[in-house]
């Protein structure tokens, strides 16, 4: 019997997971990224990539 349940419960989630990986006809899948699009902004100086907004820590070391 516990055998026949998590049997169930495994293919119930395959079954979700395909569901999942189901994309309707003209839907773009979140997270992919334009033809030539940069992965990242980097830091001319150092090559790290940005975060955020601000100055690299390259460039805004204090000492």
């Amino acid at each position: 019997m516990v055998v026949k349940v998590v049997i169930l419960f495994l293919v119930g989630m395959g079954v979700m997971a395909m569901f999942g990986k189901l994309t309707l006809p003209g839907q773009k899948k979140p997270g992919a990224r334009k033809p030539g699009q940069v992965s990242g902004k980097k830091c001319p100086t150092c090559g790290r990539y940005m975060i955020g907004k601000g100055p690299c820590a390259c460039r805004s070391k204090k000492g």
